[in-house]
């Protein structure tokens, strides 16, 4: 028998899903009240804990599933505007309570953190029940400055200043777990994952889930322009190194909660599940025209970024008072901090990536950028329409112009890009598949790899950092 929350798995048979899935995103408070819900229906499998509060008081809640020796942890929400993993979360407790092979078949315990950032959850609500357009989604946008983002350790572990990036720091150290999976959504593009430590064959599974489900996969992901390939649309996470901000915040290399429990021989993947897919970034043929794409995509980021410092000019004086103004300033001038380094970087005419030469690109990596570029300037162009609004007056006239702007990009997003909304229901199939995959690859590498000086994560443990064959940075 198949459960209505579980389409196309297996499950125990004679079990059945407690609650009815979710069309959309849950809130802070659904994702509370729904797990509550679960462990009250299935008091000797689950349970729930207080593991730390957020910076405006709302609790950190784990739900556990399971009594296993073996822990897996999984963390929803660790940027704000990626809502996917609370929905997969709640996907994943119910599976794992409906079929036995997860839990005690596989001696593990399955430790759910239902929001990793709850605050910021909250101030994406404008937008996170629907109806999910695009314009709704950049209007109504938040996502801290980079170094409000608890998933960051920009000053290190012992200098973890967040109490939700503590609180994070504390659990991996208590469960030690052997798989760690950060839940984060893509909002324009398509699905990949990054590793920390190599899992042969999650490439073939992720193409399977993804052709199964009609979720295009992003294979010149952004995000790993320049970390190596483990196969299609999975790349590995390069070992943290200390940056200037705008590296930190553009290529992510930095020391992270990702890299943390690896000293306990964990292996982190990192799950980008797509909101909004675009076709183009899984044709990895090469393309036409490299560099012209290229200046036109840097000439467009530029351009862009020209209108908002020009508004953000119009409108910094006029935002005393105005409700949030730091909080919702501080992605706006990360975001104008990083642009014109990326233009440069990416503009076959500047010169300026010698030291650090873009790869070699696809038809995938062009629209990626191209994408990304876009994204940019439409989430700035959010956060000024915000502060407009927070205001509650607009002396500048910026509103209008904001609005022109985010109406002209978002066009192009559908037309220019073929943008097209995947069902919630569908992200989040999508992302718990490619999370029991990753669960069952990495349970075998760890029982493969036991033995004597091993880490009771199951990987060799030499000179304080985990490593596997074959596998390290």
């Amino acid at each position: 028998m198949r459960t209505p929350c579980t389409p196309g798995e297996p499950t125990a048979p004679h079990r059945r899903c407690a609650l009815p899935p979710l069309p959309r995103y849950p809130t802070v408070d659904e994702l509370g009240a729904r797990a509550a819900a679960l462990v009250a229906r299935h008091p000797r499998h689950a349970r729930l804990r207080r593991v730390g509060t957020s910076r405006a008081g709302t609790p950190l809640w784990l739900l556990s599933v399971g009594h296993g020796e073996r822990q897996a942890l999984v963390v929803a929400g660790p940027h704000a505007n990626e809502p996917v993993g609370g929905a997969t979360v709640l996907r994943l407790a119910e599976r794992t309570l409906a079929d036995p092979r997860l839990t005690e078949g596989a001696d593990a315990t399955w430790n759910l953190l239902l929001s990793l950032d709850p605050d910021g959850l909250r101030r994406n609500e404008g937008w996170l029940t629907g109806p999910y357009t695009l314009g709704r989604y950049f209007r109504n946008f938040f996502r801290p400055g980079f170094l409000e983002q608890p998933e960051w350790l920009p000053d290190g572990a012992a200098a973890a200043a967040l109490p939700e990036t503590r609180a994070l720091l504390d659990v991996q150290d208590e469960l030690r777990p052997f798989l760690q999976c950060s839940l984060h959504g893509v909002d324009i593009g398509g699905g990949f994952v990054e590793l920390t430590h190599d899992l042969p064959g999650l490439d073939r599974r992720l193409a399977h889930i993804a052709a199964r489900l009609g979720i295009p996969r992003e294979l010149g992901a952004y995000d790993a322009l320049y970390w190596p390939g483990l196969g299609p649309a999975v790349y590995r996470i390069p070992p943290p190194r200390r940056a200037d901000l705008a590296a930190a915040i553009t290529e992510a290399a930095v020391e992270s909660t990702w890299f943390h429990p690896y000293r306990h021989g964990t292996v982190t993947a990192v799950v980008e599940s797509p909101m909004w897919g675009v076709a183009a970034v899984s044709e990895a043929a090469p393309p036409g025209d490299r560099d012209a794409v290229l200046r036109a995509v840097s000439r467009t980021l530029r351009h862009d970024t020209g209108l908002l410092r020009h508004l953000l000019t119009r409108i910094r004086p006029h935002l005393a008072g105005a409700r949030d103004a730091a909080r919702l300033l501080a992605p706006v001038d990360d975001y104008l901090l990083v642009c014109p380094g990326l233009a440069d970087a990416w503009d076959p005419d500047t010169g300026t990536g010698a030291a650090h030469p873009l790869p070699s690109l696809s038809t995938a990596h062009l629209a990626a950028l191209r994408i990304s570029g876009r994204r940019l300037a439409l989430r700035t162009a959010g956060l000024l329409h915000q502060l407009v609004r927070a205001a509650g007056h607009d002396p500048a006239g910026a509103l209008p112009e904001l609005d022109r702007l985010i109406d002209a990009w978002c066009a192009d997003y559908r037309d220019g890009c073929g943008a097209r909304w995947i069902p919630v229901a569908r992200q989040a199939e999508y992302q718990a598949r490619v999370v029991l995959s990753a669960f069952e690859l990495a349970g075998r590498l760890a029982r493969a790899d036991r033995g004597p000086g091993r880490g009771e994560g199951g990987l060799a443990v030499r000179g304080g950092g985990a490593d596997t064959a074959g596998t390290a940075p």
